[in-house]
């Protein structure tokens, strides 16, 4: 058994004056003025674009990210419709099997300290259902039958593809107090990230840590 923490990672080359200039290049379609572009107009361009709600301009750029989490927060992320997802499936992933080191790997839930009552006997049940996990591959279950014993803190690799506007979405959501705490573990990490590479973008969108 494995226990880690999630994690985030932007696979697309990410270049954030240059996406800047080319949604400001979109952008100015709309009103003939391309003229206008300069060096280092881009960030003022979509500033203004976004901050009268002309969020349309952002949809010309996609981002793909990869995130690793568990199977609950996973529910979470792919509720978010307007993108294109790939995730890892225990229908055909048998972690009986070298490659995933003969065991099953666990996000650590970041809520409880791992000296408490509620980590240890969170811990118990995770060995256990992987004794019963691997039991019944061991007995001829398939990958897709033994799975119904799989628990949401199964870790998780899953791929989200999806335009600006809608990262800018995703972010308002999953940064605030109110969401989980364990998809603000990732969703925090990934705003800091965008809200640096294209701060004309992402800067607006506020990011209070804690998880409470």
């Amino acid at each position: 058994m494995k226990i880690i923490k999630p994690s985030v990672e932007i696979m697309t080359p990410m270049f954030g004056v240059d996406i800047q200039k080319h949604l400001e290049l979109c952008g100015r379609v709309c009103y003939k003025s391309e003229s206008s572009i300069t060096e280092d107009s881009a960030d003022a361009f979509l500033r203004n674009v976004i901050s009268r709600g002309h969020e349309s301009v952002i949809e010309h750029f996609n981002i793909t990210v990869k995130f690793t989490v568990d199977r609950g927060v996973s529910h979470e992320i792919v509720r978010h419709r307007l993108a294109s997802y790939s995730q890892e499936s225990t229908r055909y992933c048998n972690y009986s099997h070298g490659k995933f080191g003969g065991e099953l790997t666990f996000i650590r839930p970041c809520f409880w300290d791992e000296d408490s009552k509620a980590y240890k006997l969170w811990l118990i049940a995770m060995q256990k259902i992987e004794n019963y996990y691997i039991g019944l591959l061991n007995r001829g279950a398939t990958p897709q039958e033994a799975r119904s014993v799989l628990p949401n803190s199964l870790k998780t690799e899953l791929i989200m593809t999806a335009n600006l506007r809608e990262w800018r979405h995703f972010l308002k959501l999953r940064t605030s107090p109110a969401a989980h705490p364990q998809i603000r573990e990732v969703a925090i990490p990934l705003a800091r990230i965008m809200a640096k590479d294209m701060p004309a973008v992402f800067c607006d969108i506020e990011v209070e840590d804690g998880l409470n």
